[in-house]
């Protein structure tokens, strides 16, 4: 029997908040264990918790962005469950009345756009983190930091509408995307501001029943959501063509080993005993309030990579990469406007810029060549001031010293050599200088062509401009055909 994949990803971002979502404590990230902590996020007896406004506003920016209808009511909700990092014994989460709901997010596949259903976006509370030391058999230690707890979450579900490992890799991507270019999140998955958990079952081929869903937890990036996907699809499609019935259970990706094993059976929403938070009163959100949020919302990853193809006719490739992060998008943007050629611009963001960074693993904002610099070396480029083999050179040294291009060229010396009599006179002097490779080039050694321009390109230490260059070869070899 054939089967399909069915999968949906809840996916937790960490808000961009200067404090937690009910106590002023800071949620800066990597401060000494337990230091941000007050009685409120450690759950003391007679405390209260305070909402966080901007938490609220983010959370329905995030909505809105997502396509998302704002409830103007929700709740909030206890969610008790019992692990040594949630002080209170119980989690402030919204349950049955969601800040949002019945959004989408659009996203590329091999078959076109594919819209993928979000089904809700509310607001919780963080718990703290465990940090484990030692081994069972040599005596180990568990620790709890509480700085984490109380940090504002959002929790992103989706409708299960992805039908394979590619598909939930795209999601993530885009949903990533749209949290960043929105400023609600970092998105750092080494820090844990954004976790994902996925779903996954497998039906017959065109049935419309559910198959038995497991549960995969510690998935610390994309690529891994990607493989531990494909290696359910594997488990369990084994399991039933053997005749056996799939378990619903939470399982642990080992991305060490790359496989999913037993973490605990999967838990029903009456295990965590909801009900209604006594101590906060029902969210109520404005609609006036709502519109002026999503006056803030700036153009968004895919409304971007459609402008960047009609404005500025670039492939879809290109626009796809250059929109990955907001912040290489807008430096595109501004080098294309000021040197007028947006393939060129491209280009050299897409090869040399981001090969650069990637390398000193530093973000475009801390490039030492400004978009107007970059613009400016293209503008050099076009007009014929310096060679495209210039050019590489001038770049290194822009990189290292965040110096103009002018300037550079200026002091260097490297404008390009456009006159025809001046560069004639260097490719007579190599044809001169190699009698018997131009013999050979007559005799059908038409590869020898290469090697008489690297001549003249070296005498010309690389400033000849190449297109007159082989012009004036193709014409000087004609005249040293043998009659």
């Amino acid at each position: 029997m054939e089967y399909e994949v069915v999968i949906g990803l809840e996916v937790h971002a960490q808000l961009l908040t200067k404090s937690k979502l009910f106590c002023g404590c800071s949620t800066r990230f990597g401060d000494p264990p337990n230091t941000n902590t007050c009685p409120i996020c450690l759950g003391m007896p007679g405390v209260l918790p305070v909402l966080n406004k901007k938490a609220v506003e983010y959370a329905i920016k995030a909505g809105l962005a997502l396509n998302c209808q704002i409830n103007e009511r929700s709740i909030f909700a206890r969610k008790n469950y019992f692990y040594p990092d949630l002080p209170k014994g119980y989690q402030i989460s919204q349950y049955d009345r969601p800040l949002a709901v019945d959004g989408y997010i659009e996203i590329e596949t091999e078959d076109g756009k594919k819209r993928i259903g979000v089904e809700r976006l509310h607001l919780e509370e963080d718990a703290g983190k465990l940090v484990h030391e030692g081994f069972p058999d040599c005596g180990s230690k568990s620790y709890v930091d509480f700085n984490r707890s109380g940090v504002p979450l959002i929790e992103i579900v989706s409708k299960p509408e992805m039908s394979s490992p590619k598909e939930a890799y795209r999601y993530l991507r885009e949903l990533k995307m749209i949290l960043e270019y929105l400023g609600v999140s970092d998105c750092n998955m080494e820090e844990g501001s954004l976790r994902c958990d996925a779903n996954i079952s497998l039906r017959p081929k065109g049935s419309k029943g559910k198959g038995t869903k497991t549960e995969i937890k510690n998935l610390n990036s994309f690529h891994g959501v990607e493989k531990a996907l494909a290696y359910e699809i594997e488990r369990q499609g084994k399991i039933l063509s053997q005749g056996g019935k799939v378990v619903q259970e939470t399982r642990l990706w080992d991305a060490d080993r790359e496989e999913t094993r037993p973490m605990r059976t999967k838990e029903e929403s009456p295990d965590y005993r909801y009900f209604p938070e006594p101590d906060l009163l029902p969210l109520s959100v404005s609609g006036e309030w709502i519109k002026e949020i999503e006056r803030t919302i700036p153009e968004l990853p895919l409304a971007k990579r459609e402008r960047f193809i009609k404005e500025y006719h670039l492939p879809a490739y290109d626009a796809g990469v250059l929109t990955v992060d907001k912040g290489v998008a807008d430096y595109f943007e501004e080098c294309a406007k000021l040197s007028g050629n947006p393939k060129a611009s491209s280009n050299w963001i897409m090869g040399e810029i981001l090969r650069e960074l990637k390398r000193d693993e530093i973000d475009i904002k801390e490039c030492p060549i400004t978009p107007a610099h970059l613009a400016e070396m293209i503008r050099l480029i076009d007009k014929k001031v310096i060679s495209g083999k210039i050019a590489k050179s001038l770049f290194s040294e822009m990189y290292k010293t965040g110096r103009s291009p002018e300037e550079i060229v200026r002091e260097k010396g490297w404008v390009q050599v456009n006159d025809p009599d001046e560069i004639r006179k260097m490719v007579v002097e190599v044809l001169e200088a190699n009698e018997e490779n131009v013999t050979r080039y007559h005799r059908g050694k038409r590869g020898l062509f290469g090697f008489f321009i690297g001549e003249v390109m070296k005498r010309s230490r690389g400033k000849a401009n190449p297109e007159i260059v082989n012009r004036l070869l193709e014409e000087e070899l004609k005249k040293r055909e043998p009659s």
